[in-house]
């Protein structure tokens, strides 16, 4: 690996409850405890950027309403492309490094090109999942995310499954997209063998976690559906952590299926990994996933995932070895095969073994250099 000296880094993402937001603010706390310099620049400070980091700053985009008449909508975009090149410009940033495709990766080109006579700064683009497999494939964006993608100067995906799905519906013959997965911090997302249930659930009760933005693609309503057949086997708890627009279907499966008493919404949290620590599984049903960020960080705890086989999901789970893997909307089979290994305490103990394990080879430790060997490879 090529020897990279301290870096100036931007970093632009999503600062709402999500895998991209998470994935972008771990890697620059993880970054500025190597030793580089790293500037969020957002609309708001990521949710997991809790207090003061060394070497981290955060710099907000000023979306105060203008009264020109002519903007019935504020324009973010161009208000964060100006900030992108603000920074860039007074902090003599290195690198942009942006998550999430649009408006991300075309704010920061616009950047680029605002400073271009000045001084050179890269863009890095990481591709998280929507931004491709739905936003990016709107006709309204399609071309702007494909110019976008070849504009950057080097673009990452975080599954070999987006990486090929990127290729697959843009094309971007002039681009290299590199694997770089998603990877958990294990100081925090590990197991406790002391972990507090008894703040979660009745004594007695398995404890089953789902965390998500409640969106469509998440399919909670089958993540309630499955719990009920669980729940009809044994005592058991639902811990639903997050919050969106499909939460209130949740609840309503709840009611009509007599587990709502069972069934516990805690809604948002920055912090999860206690809760991860006292669950015996953790179900993620999506419809598709370009990676499964909190099915690591469960495993990493030593709750085995019971998830789709769908997307990149295969890539962090071994079916039957550290999870269980079924087609999206397979309630049934999920529910059985749930069921089925939470009454075999050895089975349960050697695939949470199997769980903890796997989630070790997508360490920080491992992925992080992976990000520094390719800004070294660009600043070459």
């Amino acid at each position: 690996m090529p020897e990279i000296r301290p870096l100036r880094i931007g970093i632009t993402c999503y600062p709402t409850y999500g895998g991209s937001g998470a994935l972008a603010t771990e890697l620059g706390l993880a970054l500025a405890r190597r030793g580089h310099e790293v500037h969020f620049i957002s609309y708001a400070s990521p949710f997991r950027l809790r207090g003061f980091a060394e070497r981290v700053f955060f710099h907000e985009v000023d979306t105060s309403i203008s009264h020109y008449p002519l903007f019935d909508h504020f324009p973010y975009t161009l208000a964060l492309a100006s900030k992108q090149y603000e920074v860039a410009r007074r902090e003599e940033l290195d690198i942009l490094h942006v998550h999430y495709a649009i408006p991300h990766a075309t704010t920061a080109w616009m950047a680029r090109e605002m400073l271009a006579a000045e001084r050179r700064v890269r863009v890095v683009t990481t591709l998280h999942g929507t931004d491709i497999t739905l936003v990016g494939q709107e006709s309204s964006f399609y071309q702007i995310t494909k110019f976008s993608i070849e504009r950057s100067d080097q673009v990452t995906a975080v599954s070999n499954f987006l990486r090929d799905e990127t290729y697959r519906t843009f094309g971007c013959v002039s681009c290299n997209v590199v694997t770089i997965p998603n990877f958990v911090n294990l100081e925090e997302y590990r197991p406790e063998p002391a972990a507090r249930r008894e703040a979660l659930a009745p004594a007695g009760h398995k404890v089953i976690a789902h965390i998500s933005n409640f969106r469509e693609v998440k399919r909670v309503r089958d993540v309630v559906r499955i719990f009920a057949r669980i729940r009809k086997a044994m005592g058991a708890t639902l811990v639903m952590v997050g919050d969106g627009p499909d939460r209130g279907d949740a609840e309503r499966e709840a009611e009509q299926l007599g587990v709502a008493e069972d069934v516990r919404f805690l809604g948002r949290l920055d912090r999860v990994a206690t809760i991860l620590q006292a669950s015996d599984l953790f179900l993620l049903p999506s419809q598709t996933e370009s990676f499964g960020l909190a099915a690591l960080e469960a495993m990493a705890c030593g709750a085995p995932a019971v998830a789709s086989r769908a997307g990149g999901l295969p890539e962090v789970i071994d079916d039957g070895i550290s999870g269980i893997l079924e087609p999206p909307g397979s309630v049934e089979a999920m529910g059985r095969r749930s069921v089925d290994l939470l009454l075999d305490p050895a089975r349960l103990a050697v695939m949470r073994e199997a769980a903890i394990a796997k989630a070790g080879t997508f360490s920080a430790d491992r992925v992080v250099p992976m990000y520094e060997a390719l800004y070294a490879e660009g600043m070459g």
